[in-house]
């Protein structure tokens, strides 16, 4: 059990808090470099967990406790969760074991089981359909693509899911940052990556992340020594390399020596390159964390003591050299080969089955679209002859209504009209409420109205007419339902439209007018009022009338001129 002392950080007592805020306390410490602080934190959370005896925090207290450990140390709380977890029904498992066992395996610098741990997440990840850990695992497998020297291919799954992987935590998301940018120099695309260091500083700078912000300033200094800033890239590197050398994380410190040799050499400061590579070989010797980048250092280290004839030293170099060239062409072999053989290969092989599967989709995406345009095709060839058909209709309705015209019927009367007709006896067709003189009075006043053609004037209401011939709207209104057998708003249509039909036959400069106007003629407020009221009138538009009057005119004139 730990001392109630060893409960408080910062004055703060760790068992006010529940498991999920311990979490986020550990992982802003870890996060921040602040090891004791996030281990003690750790220790406390799986403590809690096992006297409450609840075995999915004693399984997230594992977790917590592998990290910062040694390695074997860390491998025994992995297996500590793995046997918790053996038989869980979660989605995490075991995927979540295997990318565990990986990461601890690839910051080992052993890639070999880093890779056969990361396909086999990757693998379980996609059966469980979880694509946070198929996103992990593939950004792993993109930083082995990375170290045998295949950058595109990296830059390509580090780019997407830094651009779309909205459902990763801020501290993945800054990891792959941090190793897009890496590798957006590695393949020279330096204003790129500019972009991501820039964004990598201020973002840990503000968050307190010392040893994220560090590695940030060592990737500024690479661009500035890619760009030959060379004395703006010794700078950086310098602080970046005097933060690592207090830092436990050797490999941090070999890249920032790295980087830092090579812009001292870039400046023709030899004896201050040679420091810094030999000090990368001590560092080598001590953690066997050897790199990829060290097939550049010993060679510079040869050369050098070659040059000064010390045969000792070059003899020393050329077996480090071949020392390390061994374990690195090793490494290089079997990630070269087996990367391709159970990551890419597969990989293509289900974007070939995508591929299939969305060509057959378009087949028969394309089979209904056909399908759409033959029946809508049919439709449009079903509308055109019905649309036909109604032009044949109207033209003969129009026709029919000149013809009237010609053979001197009634202005007042049309086809496909009622037929007004006043030869019943008066008595017998108006109300007996009406006095028999006074509808007789009424239907002269309207026949008036008809031949001095009042109804073309506009405003004309039941009303209006009414105080005109000097009657009720009531009387009115009866007399044009009895008589004209319709109301009067359609009685007072029928007038304008059956002198419209009669006029527009005979004046030529009438119909040579715009609609508005001749609407307005015929006491039309507008120009649709006009033409709705027309084709009810008569069966047939406006346009197909003016049409056939065109025509018939056109076959006179024809007649005339050649007899």
């Amino acid at each position: 059990m730990i001392c109630a002392q060893k409960h408080k950080i910062f004055g703060d007592t760790l068992s006010i808090y529940n498991y999920s805020e311990l979490e986020n306390k550990f992982y802003n410490f870890k996060g921040s470099n602040k090891i004791n602080e996030s281990k003690l934190i750790a220790q406390y959370y799986l403590e809690k967990a096992k006297k409450a005896k609840k075995q999915n925090y004693i399984a997230e207290g594992y977790v917590l406790m592998h990290y910062n450990r040694t390695l074997s140390m860390s491998l025994k709380y992995i297996d500590s969760l793995e046997f918790i977890k053996r038989n869980s029904q979660e989605d995490s498992y075991p995927t979540r074991i295997y990318l565990l066992k990986g990461r601890l395996y690839y910051d080992s610098d052993n890639e070999k089981l880093a890779l056969n741990n990361f396909i086999n997440a990757l693998k379980y990840a996609k059966k469980n359909k979880n694509k946070r850990h198929i996103a992990i695992a593939e950004i792993y497998l993109a930083y082995l693509n990375n170290y045998i020297g295949k950058h595109a291919e990296a830059v390509k799954v580090l780019q997407y899911y830094y651009d779309n992987g909205d459902f990763l935590d801020d501290n993945e998301h800054e990891h792959i940052r941090l190793n897009l940018a890496n590798t957006l120099l590695d393949i020279n695309k330096l204003q790129p990556s500019l972009k991501l260091i820039h964004e990598g500083l201020n973002s840990t700078s503000k968050r307190g992340e010392i040893d994220r912000y560090n590695q940030y300033l060592s990737l500024f200094g690479l661009y500035n020594l890619k760009s030959k800033n060379y004395q703006i890239a010794i700078d950086n590197l310098n602080k970046s390399k005097n933060y690592f050398s207090t830092q436990p994380n050797d490999l941090n410190l070999n890249y920032a020596l790295l980087y830092l040799g090579q812009s001292y050499s870039g400046l023709q400061e030899t004896e201050k390159a040679i420091d810094c590579f030999t000090k990368i070989d001590f560092h080598i010797q001590k953690t066997n964390n050897i790199f990829p980048e060290l097939k550049e250092v010993y060679p510079y280290l040869i050369d050098y003591y070659k040059e000064k004839n010390n045969k000792e030293k070059q003899l020393y170099y050329i077996d480090r050299f071949l020392t390390v060239y061994k374990e690195l062409d090793s490494k290089f072999r079997y990630i070269s080969r087996e990367l391709p053989r159970r990551y890419d290969a597969p990989k293509l092989l289900q974007e070939k089955e995508n591929i299939i599967r969305e060509i057959e989709n378009k087949k028969t995406i394309s089979y209904m679209f056909i399908g759409f345009l033959l029946l809508s095709l049919s439709l449009l060839i079903l509308l055109y002859y019905r649309s036909k058909k109604a032009e044949k209709r109207h033209k003969k309705i129009a026709h029919d209504l000149l013809q009237s015209i010609a053979n001197n019927h009634s202005e007042n009367k049309v086809e496909n009209s009622e037929n007004i007709t006043s030869g019943d006896n008066l008595k017998d067709r108006t109300n007996r409420v009406i006095a028999e003189d006074v509808a007789e009075t009424i239907l002269k006043e309207l026949n008036l109205f008809e031949t001095k053609e009042h109804f073309l004037k506009k405003g004309i209401t039941l009303t209006t007419l009414a105080k005109r011939i000097k009657t009720n709207s009531n009387y009115l209104s009866e007399i044009i339902n009895t008589h004209k057998e319709k109301n009067f708003n359609v009685y007072l249509n029928d007038l304008r439209i059956d002198y419209a039909i009669s006029r527009l036959a005979k004046d030529k400069k009438f119909r040579s007018y715009k609609i508005p106007f001749i609407a307005e003629e015929l006491g039309y407020n507008n120009e649709q009022a006009f033409t709705l009221a027309f084709k009810k009138r008569t069966g047939t538009p406006l346009s197909i009338y003016l049409k056939e009057i065109e025509k018939v005119e056109t076959t006179f004139q024809k007649k005339e001129t050649n007899p």
